[in-house]
């Protein structure tokens, strides 16, 4: 989930400038393996490091970005505005970001931030509660308060798909909660629900101690809305498109090994990251999986009309103005092909 636009981007930065330092960025070279040149890459995942990001420790693990003549840093991203923030500024390379704010950014603030493949064929977006508090619909969520990061992806999008659903955005009230709050604000009765993506559902019955979830997906009612994207700065994709191709193209293959072999990518997880709970990662991992894979589906392919009708949905909304074209926030030259 995204976090505030600002709080979490210092830190950020300070280690993405400290990768740089160290070996450079932005796609530069250097010997490697005799006369062999190796590109540096730094990489920003979505949100911390969750299951949901594992498939970018998988590509490490498996040695698919070495195949590619890539050495990639893996820094944890702060959420999509943040992660956009960075590239657009040129310190991080790649990154992982909801496709929907994504769009709402671009339009808004013209970030120099394009899509170079889809990370989610459909938006894993959603508000969680738990059976008993009475939310089993939308229209259950009027008059009732949710927690959430303030500019999170799910807060951004929530008026998008309340019009989609039928009911009154304004009579829900949504409560700033820090992400690593959630859980047991929901576990505790603080609120009634929590703005979550539907792989958190594991780490969420954990922390309510078995009690189970409600989930409203926001794909339900919207069903043409992708999910996190794999973005760049779009100078770096215009000066070294090469660059471009061969680093999607690697993530691609380590993502679609993750929800393959969503056990072995939790244990990969725990091994670059040992805070984190193998289990819970392999149970997000499967998750996600109808997600990133649909049936005839192409790993990381971006539609063009698909992304049209993206826009169309926020314009009509009310989020954005008219006037963005997905050229403005896809690069469909180096873009996986469906």
């Amino acid at each position: 989930m995204k976090v505030t636009r600002f709080s979490g981007l210092a830190g950020a930065a300070a280690l993405v400038l400290m990768t740089a330092a160290c070996g450079g960025g932005g796609g530069t070279s250097g010997p490697s393996d005799g006369d062999a040149a190796i590109e540096q890459v730094n990489y920003l995942t979505s949100f911390n490091t969750f299951g949901r990001d594992a498939y970018v420790y998988v590509a490490q693990e498996k040695g698919l970005f070495k195949e590619a003549g890539l050495e990639v840093s893996i820094k944890p991203g702060s959420g999509t505005v943040d992660v956009m923030k960075l590239l657009a500024s040129g310190r991080a390379d790649f990154g992982a970001g909801d496709f929907t704010s994504t769009l709402v950014t671009v339009a808004k603030e013209k970030l120099p931030v394009t899509t170079v493949g889809m990370i989610h064929q459909k938006s894993l977006a959603a508000i969680m509660s738990l059976e008993g508090k009475g939310i089993t619909q939308p229209k259950d969520l009027e008059g009732r308060t949710v927690g959430d990061q303030p500019g999170s992806t799910n807060q951004v999008i929530f008026p998008v798909y309340a019009k989609a659903a039928g009911i009154d955005a304004a009579k829900v009230k949504f409560v700033p909660s820090a992400p690593p709050a959630l859980p047991q604000l929901l576990a505790g009765g603080k609120v009634d629900a929590i703005g979550q993506f539907v792989v958190g559902q594991p780490l969420i019955e954990k922390a309510a101690q078995g009690k189970k979830t409600t989930i409203l997906p926001y794909g339900e009612k919207l069903p043409d809305l992708y999910g996190n994207a794999l973005l760049a700065s779009s100078k770096l994709v215009q000066d070294k498109p090469e660059l471009a191709k061969k680093f999607t193209a690697a993530l691609m293959k380590g993502l679609d090994y993750s929800i393959a072999h969503p056990e072995e990518t939790g244990e990969i997880l725990k091994k670059y990251q040992p805070t984190q709970d193998a289990t819970v990662a392999a149970a997000e991992v499967t998750a996600m999986a109808p997600y990133v894979k649909p049936e005839g589906e192409t790993v990381g392919a971006v539609d063009r009309a698909r992304v049209e009708a993206n826009i169309k949905i926020l314009v009509d909304a009310g989020a954005i103005t008219a006037g963005l074209t997905p050229e403005q926030v896809v690069d469909f030259a180096v873009t996986p092909q469906g």
